[in-house]
């Protein structure tokens, strides 16, 4: 006979494997929220404001940029203000793409997608589009939360360590981890290359990305190039459809 499950216990499983996932990633995460609270610091914000907006925000790029205001003294102003949150939705305009892709494999009720949601980054994204669907249940909120917040408890303990002792600690730029990212996504990006289309279609997306992006802020070079690539697909795909008819 067997035992029955407790309530909850099919969650956890996938949960711990998505944020297993994650932990590769980890040395990358930690000197990139040092060196924010590093920044915060010397603009006035205290250690409880340094960790609050890490709390709240979780968004790397765009608390750089609130810190980096704030050393330069220009959210004291209205258009200060309104410049950090333009510059906030600019940053953060892909996030539209991952919920429309993240929709689509997984529906999920509003009130768990706004959840997952206010979690979602880059690398959760990524981790989760490829490995989601490998785990042994199927891609799921369990999984996807798992992956998100293994990035939130780093980048969290981070910036406290970087509150704290950041004068102490040395030069994250010395330290050369800024490739871990960057090779991170390539090593997902390849897998998923199975054939002329998607290669293609990524090689269009990198050359207009890298061009789009010396004119264009990141956030929407990336929107830009992915909602592009995905058209370029569309398009391909469809013609060689049409001409498997013809013939």
């Amino acid at each position: 006979m067997t035992a029955p499950h407790a309530p909850g216990s099919a969650f956890w499983p996938p949960f711990w494997r998505g944020f297993r996932a994650l932990l590769p990633l980890w040395p990358g995460m930690v000197p990139f929220a040092v060196a924010y609270a590093v920044t915060a610091r010397a603009g006035g914000l205290s250690v409880w404001e340094t960790q609050l907006m890490s709390l709240t925000v979780f968004a790397g790029a765009s608390q750089f940029a609130a810190a980096g205001q704030f050393v330069g003294g220009g959210l004291s102003t209205l258009t200060g203000a309104l410049a950090l949150v333009a510059t906030t939705f600019l940053l953060n305009a892909r996030h539209v793409l991952y919920g429309l892709s993240l929709s689509r494999t997984l529906p999920l009720p509003w009130g768990q997608r706004l959840l997952a949601a206010q979690f979602l980054t880059d690398e959760a994204y990524g981790v989760t589009v490829v490995a989601g669907p490998r785990d042994p249940g199927g891609l799921s909120l369990a999984f996807l939360l798992g992956a998100e917040l293994s990035l939130y408890a780093v980048w969290n303990a981070s910036t406290l360590l970087g509150s704290l002792a950041g004068a102490a600690l040395p030069d994250p730029q010395a330290l050369g981890v800024g490739v871990i990212f960057p090779l991170a996504f390539l090593g997902l990006l390849v897998p998923l290359l199975d054939g002329r289309v998607t290669l293609l279609v990524a090689l269009a997306s990198g050359v207009g990305a890298w061009l789009l992006g010396r004119v264009l802020p990141g956030g929407v070079v990336i929107l830009l190039a992915g909602v592009g690539g995905a058209l370029l697909g569309a398009r391909i795909t469809t013609r060689r459809a049409a001409r498997g008819k013809a013939t």
